[in-house]
């Protein structure tokens, strides 16, 4: 190894429909400033194509999870999240992600820091930027997570071993985050034009805009919503203003470098039939609701499922955006 190189040891790990470096805390420097700096050389940043570290040039592969034994008696395994820039130097600690947090109680097993236990074994994980605790059960065979199994998930190739996440203990710990503002609707002006939206803060802030109120039909693909300039900067704006009410910066003009990986965007409409990214075809008729989802100023190209946990929460709320998308035999269901 070249002298002027510092060899760290991280395991590069799928979690749901995302993937990122899960590395042990006390292999990281103890300094905020160059601990920074490690990861950004890590990944590779910033540069757009990242060729010089593992980010993958993607914003669900420029993930990262600091792990360590847990500070919290009820839990078992610290896990810090980190989005980290593609062609910024920013590395931001300011929200969770859902997928990456699937993998921590497998990696955790693995490592020994949580003893496994056949078949099943239940990992809590405290999620330090919210200090909250979730809890995963994961499969585990000959004292190891199982990797093998026949459950698959949209948006990833193939089969695998099935982990169960339970967020009720982080909304147990934080109940307020399920409507932040304490209004099933807020209203926000931008250009004369008032947008009405659901937030929701479970996991992560999520802001849902009815599709209709931006001249979407819900079902336009990531590239569609991309390339439409104008439609990216209105959605910023938006997110700007909610920023604000939410006490994350100042400023609207602020959130798209201050907080720019929350909240989320969520743009959400009637069931409708729809191709996904690998040309499957989804029939309206078999679910209840269309998504996409703007994160990072970037469509996110599956779901996050801190934002999944939001239209769970949301359809449940009489008054919702999401709540009136849904059937009437659906609501039925929700208030039963």
């Amino acid at each position: 190894m070249h002298p002027e190189m510092k060899m760290i040891k991280c395991t590069i790990v799928r979690g749901g429909t995302s993937k990122g470096v899960f590395i042990m805390k006390n292999d990281l420097p103890s300094d905020p400033d160059k601990r920074d700096a490690v990861i950004r050389a890590i990944y590779g940043s910033p540069d757009i194509r990242q060729i010089d570290g593992l980010g993958g040039a993607d914003v669900l592969t420029s993930k990262l999870a600091i792990i360590s034994q847990s500070t919290r008696k009820d839990a078992d395994v610290d896990y810090t999240f980190a989005q980290v820039g593609i062609d910024t130097e920013l590395v931001n600690y300011n929200g969770s992600c859902g997928n990456i947090a699937s993998a921590v109680g497998a990696f955790a097993i693995d490592e020994g820091i949580v003893a496994a236990k056949d078949p099943l074994t239940m990992v809590r994980v405290h999620l330090t930027n919210s200090d909250t605790v979730l809890t995963q059960e994961v499969p585990v065979l000959d004292g190891k997570a199982r990797v093998i199994g026949d459950y698959s998930i949209d948006g990833c190739p193939g089969t695998g071993a099935r982990i169960t996440l339970d967020w009720a203990a982080v909304v147990a710990q934080k109940p307020d985050c399920i409507l932040p503002t304490k209004n099933v609707i807020d209203s926000v002006t931008v250009d004369g034009k008032n947008y009405n939206v659901t937030i929701t803060g479970i996991g992560n802030f999520v802001i849902f805009i009815h599709a209709s109120s931006l001249n979407m039909s819900g079902i336009e693909s990531p590239s569609d919503i991309a390339g439409n300039n104008k439609l990216m900067i209105l959605l910023e704006r938006i997110r700007g203003e909610i920023s604000v009410r939410l006490g994350m910066v100042d400023s609207p003009e602020e959130a798209a470098r201050v907080t720019p990986y929350q909240p989320f965007v969520a743009i959400i409409a009637e069931p409708e039939s729809y191709s996904t990214l690998n040309g499957t075809e989804v029939r309206g008729q078999d679910i209840d609701l269309t998504s996409r989802l703007v994160f990072m100023q970037k469509v996110h190209k599956t779901y996050p499922i801190s934002a999944a946990t939001g239209i769970g929460a949301a359809a449940r709320i009489p008054g919702t955006i999401v709540w009136d998308i849904l059937k009437k035999e659906i609501k039925m269901i929700c208030v039963s």
